[in-house]
């Protein structure tokens, strides 16, 4: 890899062609990635993005921290930092993420991962066949890609909430406040097929009614759903820790970045509040400025 073509070069490359982030944001990027690596090569020294430990990234936020920065400041140059290693272990540059342990500080607000589109179907593509839990994970995956929901409500999903005809879902949510989710084409595919096919080879007590089942008949519990999809993940080829928690992020930027109004993605979400669902749209810049100068009077002016 030449030098003109190092890790941080990939990296600006993916924010502008496959996360479509404003020009602005990009600079913020590199410019709090560049800082990082000034400070490492005048101390101690700089030897390429892949020989970066742990322990590095920690007493560059402990000479954040000495040096009296905000903590909104301290936070967005972590979430930097993690963004970037990220997409290096998912692209393979690096083995492990040596941001993987480092938290932000308490109070402050992290950015939602997501995952794009080729890595998911990477992930569906891999869970071909008709053994009973391959089609459980396709149809679990799929549920969650297509209506955003929390792993809880997954985990606690029961028959009688699905409805088939209707593609839709009414998912008791936190709070104890209900809301109606729809499903695509694609999702009821493989839920009738894992309802019908591979969901009878795995109940124990025709009484359960919860949809998912583990292998022993008992309901899939949040834990059991983050185990499976930890492995079928990695087994996928997308490295790194994952949680299902990312795939609600993925469906939320989804319906963003592909014109769905913000309300209406509050009330899929089950938000209480619609700036909980505002953290989305800074994947959406891009998009709303290009609507902007399209449609705004003025800018059609010769």
């Amino acid at each position: 890899m030449s030098e003109k073509q190092d890790e941080l070069t990939h990296f600006i490359s993916y924010l502008q062609n496959e996360r479509h982030y404003s020009d602005l944001t990009i600079s913020s990027y590199q410019t709090d990635l560049l800082e990082a690596k000034k400070f490492w090569q005048n101390n101690g020294g700089f030897d390429g993005w892949k020989n970066v430990q742990e322990r590095d990234i920690q007493i560059y936020l402990q000479n954040l921290a000495d040096r009296k920065l905000a903590r909104s400041s301290q936070a967005r140059q972590m979430s930097s930092l993690h963004s970037f290693f990220r997409f290096l272990t998912r692209r393979k540059f690096i083995q492990i993420d040596p941001t993987q342990g480092i938290a932000l500080r308490r109070g402050e607000k992290k950015l939602p991962e997501f995952f794009y589109e080729n890595e998911l179907k990477q992930v569906f593509d891999s869970l071909k066949g008709n053994q009973p839990l391959t089609v459980r994970n396709l149809a679990l995956f799929e549920l969650f890609y297509a209506t955003g929901m929390r792993v809880s409500e997954v985990s606690n999903l029961t028959l009688h909430q699905i409805d088939l005809n209707l593609q839709t879902i009414l998912v008791h949510g936190k709070g104890n406040k209900d809301r109606y989710v729809a499903f695509d084409d694609h999702t009821k595919k493989s839920l009738v097929k894992y309802l019908e096919d591979a969901r009878p080879n795995l109940l124990k007590d025709d009484a359960e009614q919860h949809v998912f089942l583990s292998n022993l008949g008992k309901p899939l519990s949040k834990r059991g759903i983050e185990y499976v999809m930890q492995k079928t993940f990695n087994q996928a080829g997308i490295s790194g820790k994952v949680h299902p928690h990312e795939l609600r992020h993925t469906f939320a930027t989804a319906m963003l970045n592909n014109g769905a109004d913000l309300r209406s993605v509050q009330e899929l979400l089950g938000h209480s509040s619609l700036s909980a669902t505002q953290i989305y749209t800074h994947v959406t810049m891009a998009h709303l400025k290009s609507d902007y100068e399209k449609y705004f009077p003025r800018n059609k002016e010769s």
